[in-house]
């Protein structure tokens, strides 16, 4: 069993934000959070998460059953962080060690670098950088092997040249840690206990330094402000970008495009620019999403057209349907298949049955409509009186004319016809035309007002 050690306890001053760094999205989830995931999926672990600035907001959005919160009052180092953890720790087993604010670790690299510890070895991963600026700098001897960790502040000139950077991710046995945690001093550029000085008494004790490193660089990139936010963000967006064409997903500019949830593609599908996809969204065969949509937590079923700038969350939409330009679909709404919601339609818990249609400029809530019914241009369902909801029923074939206001709650009958203009506030039969609107008056010799002088 591992005990994984999450370090989160840092302000991150430079995010210039009162949110605690670790809480900061990337692809619509707190950064924490997807350490968290990697570490779950580790398998069987004990997870203690150290947290300091912003403590309660991070313990109140991650609290579980699987989560100890252990409190480093004062932020004095790595090194300090992990020794609040130590109480924690079970003797004899693999401690590794992450960062709240590294969120894009593959679970792959993680096995890797466990994989290599053991009572004799120490497992460091490490990261070849282009510039590693910013990075402590592993030394090796004349034989590669490693010697130490020297951190920027504290290196000589020759050291500064190395391109080999510490992640700070590393898995040690706990018997080790209880023993050299107690000795770090804060004897440094920085005032603070390092993590990294364990390295160097790890060698002294005979143990081998052994390393991993990630597939790319970005992997075990942190983030201190909202370049590298931004820069974490896009990057986790490309790779998504990636597996959706692997699987024959057709996206008209991959980098423009952004998935923050889950995303589950049938054959076939086209994705046009700018759309979003968040929470869990499942797209079947055929699918077609226009430019600029936003598809939050909902189903969309094979051979669906969305078009431009159309908004969904928490739906169903069926097989064959037709949705916008410019439609909102709220929580609740079921689409039938055939469907059709036009441009400038906004649906919330509406049933919509099998090829009805909603064409234009209306809003329809709290109701369920049959097969084969259609609705006229500036329909409204009159839902709430301000206090309660109530339903609108429409039954299968009904023609509801242009303009019309369905006062609920209020049946409209199979093949029934609304008179366009017209305020329903009861019921109409299977069959029966209603119109319910005011006479109409022509009024002779009227003359129109003149704009005054």
């Amino acid at each position: 069993m591992l005990n994984i050690v999450i370090l989160a306890a840092g302000k991150g001053t430079r995010m210039k934000s009162a949110l605690p760094k670790v809480l900061h999205p990337v692809a619509g989830k707190p950064m924490l959070g997807h350490v968290l995931d990697c570490a779950r999926s580790l398998g069987e672990s004990r997870i203690q998460i150290v947290v300091g600035h912003g403590s309660d907001a991070v313990i109140e959005r991650f609290q579980a059953d699987d989560v100890t919160f252990v409190l480093q009052e004062q932020q004095l180092g790595t090194g300090h962080a992990v020794q609040q953890a130590l109480p924690h720790l079970d003797d004899d087993t693999t401690v590794l060690v992450l960062y709240g604010d590294v969120p894009l670790l593959r679970a792959d690299t993680l096995r890797q670098l466990t994989s290599q510890c053991s009572a004799s070895t120490l497992a460091l991963l490490t990261v070849n950088l282009s510039d590693p600026t910013g990075y402590g700098r592993i030394v090796r001897n004349g034989a590669g092997d490693v010697e130490s960790i020297v951190e920027q502040k504290d290196a000589n000139s020759d050291q500064l040249q190395i391109c080999e950077g510490n992640t700070g991710v590393l898995a040690v046995s706990s018997r080790h840690l209880q023993r050299w945690l107690p000795q770090l001093s804060s004897d440094n550029a920085q005032g603070e206990f390092y993590l990294t000085d364990i390295i160097a008494m790890a060698r002294a004790d005979g143990l081998a330094i052994v390393t991993a490193q990630p597939q790319a660089e970005e992997e075990v990139l942190g983030v201190n402000d909202r370049r590298q936010q931004a820069q974490l963000e896009r990057h986790y967006q490309q790779q998504q970008a990636l597996q959706l064409m692997s699987e024959g997903v057709t996206l008209m500019d991959p980098s423009r495009f952004d998935c923050r949830g889950e995303l589950q593609v049938g054959s076939d599908v086209v994705i046009d620019i700018n759309c979003i996809f968040e929470g869990k969204v499942s797209l079947g065969d055929g699918v077609i999403v226009g430019p600029n949509c936003t598809i939050t937590n909902s189903s969309v079923a094979a051979g669906t057209i969305i078009k431009a700038n159309s908004v969904i969350e928490d739906a169903v939409i069926g097989e064959q349907c037709d949705v916008g330009p410019f439609a909102r679909v709220r929580p609740g709404t079921q689409m039938a298949r055939g469907a059709k919601l036009g441009n400038f339609v906004e649906t919330k818990k509406a049933i919509i049955g099998e090829g009805s249609k909603v064409n234009h400029l209306t809003y329809i809530g709290d109701s369920e409509i049959g097969k084969n019914v259609n609705v006229g241009a500036g329909t409204i369902t009159c839902n709430y009186d301000g206090v309660n909801k109530f339903k609108t029923t429409i039954g299968d074939g009904a023609f509801i004319g242009s303009n019309s206001s369905l006062v609920a709650p209020v049946t409209i009958g199979e093949n029934a016809t609304v008179g366009a203009g017209s305020t329903i506030s009861g019921n109409v039969g299977d069959g029966q035309l209603a119109v319910a609107r005011g006479k109409q008056r022509n009024i002779e010799g009227w003359k129109r007002p003149t704009k005054k002088s």
